[in-house]
């Protein structure tokens, strides 16, 4: 904190510009909530990707009490973006279409800092970054796609410690979407039997398992608030709305950490 007496808490969290930043385009109650809801959502998503981006570089240098405290924290954080939806879920269907032709062709689809967070996590895909083109994020997010994934890195770290990684799958090609691998379930399991032996990387696992909870639920509040206020409508920005939205459940993170509980 500043030694200047005159430096003030709201200085220091720059409020003015903070609260000042929210214009509703029409007189409609409702759009404040929907503005708001937005706004916070990406301010707790800045931090998620502080800490998934830190949390990836701690599994890279083997340091995972660091990486383990920031994962536990990023679990959190989507705990508080689930509580958001049931905020904006009181907004009801006519009280939306009241304001949303305002915003034309905005769309929450256009978010690069979700994409971002996508890309942290090994959900990628090129054709995103279309979107974005032309925006001062595509950089970050081209980077973000051209780099290791965190369980890219959690993985490298099992080969790392003497696990038998195949090598075609440690050398893969990182911008593709992750997909599950035999050696790498194989090295979890033998953890998952025996956690004592490997009790950090058992603890790693059960991290990233809890975070990636969150993140499902966080999903699934966004399809069912979705389908809540606009139906299967298309959604806005032109995207296919719930059918994109339901598509994304379907995606498994870190599927060898799901898939060996079959077998435990």
């Amino acid at each position: 904190m500043s030694k200047d007496s005159t430096f003030t808490y709201g200085r220091y969290l720059r409020l003015d510009q903070i609260l000042d930043g929210q214009r509703p385009l029409t007189d409609k109650h409702d759009e404040m909530l929907f503005i708001v809801q937005h706004q916070t959502s990406e301010l707790w998503m800045k931090l998620a990707i502080h800490e998934i981006t830190s949390a990836r570089e701690a599994i890279s240098n083997d340091t995972l009490p660091a990486a383990m405290k920031m994962l536990a924290r990023v679990s959190r954080i989507f705990e508080q973006l689930n509580s958001a939806w049931d905020v904006l879920r009181t907004l009801t269907p006519d009280e939306y279409t009241a304001f949303r032709d305002a915003f034309g062709a905005g769309s929450g689809f256009q978010s690069w800092q979700y994409r971002e967070i996508e890309f942290l996590l090994g959900n990628k895909a090129a054709r995103h970054l279309e979107t974005h083109k032309g925006h001062a994020a595509y950089d970050r997010l081209e980077t973000a796609l051209n780099a290791p994934s965190l369980y890219d890195e959690a993985t490298a770290l099992l080969a790392a410690r003497g696990f038998d990684i195949e090598t075609a799958h440690l050398n893969r090609d990182v911008t593709q979407n992750y997909t599950a691998n035999d050696s790498v379930r194989a090295a979890w399991l033998s953890i998952y039997q025996n956690p004592k032996a490997h009790w950090d990387l058992f603890e790693l696992a059960e991290k990233l398992v809890d975070f990636e909870d969150y993140f499902r639920r966080w999903r699934f509040n966004h399809v069912t608030t979705v389908e809540r206020v606009i139906g299967f409508k298309r959604g806005s920005g032109g995207t296919s709305g719930v059918n994109y939205l339901k598509a994304m459940l379907d995606v498994v993170l870190f599927p060898e950490l799901w898939d060996i509980r079959t077998e435990l």
